[in-house]
């Protein structure tokens, strides 16, 4: 019998953004890391996070994520932090300037997919620039999901 592989605390997903795949078409995907306080990462690791509805824009030649939300840790006192403040991703400039570069000339977004902690048990933030999907566009990839689904269970059913 296999034996089976016990999950390291350290290396697992925190929030997950699953309307991103549903609302945008997903570009480039980049890890990036966060500018976090120690408070922050505490209730990180309780997974106390929400980045459905936050996104990255440039400010000042660095990106910086708006709109998240770490609520704030219950043991931090008086040096808790600002659930939704901005926090500054940490990119190598050469990504920093393809991200806003897409942005202003193809008018896509730098949209946040998920967040976790790597192997060494830092925290990492996955983001990706991508363009927004049209309805039809909506229709048409639930059309094609729907297809697959079919042609798979027919492929079963004859052997």
């Amino acid at each position: 019998m296999a034996k089976k592989k016990k999950q390291d605390p350290n290396n697992r997903v925190v929030a997950e953004n699953r309307k991103a795949r549903h609302n945008y078409e997903i570009g480039e995907v980049v890890e990036a890391g966060l500018q976090l306080t120690g408070t922050e990462v505490k209730s990180l690791r309780t997974g106390k996070a929400n980045i459905a509805e936050s996104y990255a824009s440039e400010e000042n030649g660095e990106i910086v994520l708006i709109n998240s939300h770490i609520e704030e840790y219950v043991q931090g006192n008086r040096f808790n932090h600002n659930p939704r403040r901005p926090r500054k991703l940490l990119l190598h400039k050469r990504e920093i300037h393809k991200m806003v570069n897409a942005v202003q000339r193809d008018g896509m977004t730098i949209v946040p997919l998920k967040m976790y902690f790597n192997d060494k048990g830092i925290a990492k933030l996955a983001v990706a620039v991508c363009r927004g999907k049209k309805a039809y566009d909506k229709r048409q990839d639930a059309k094609k999901r729907d297809w697959q689904r079919d042609k798979a269970r027919l492929m079963r059913e004859r052997g």
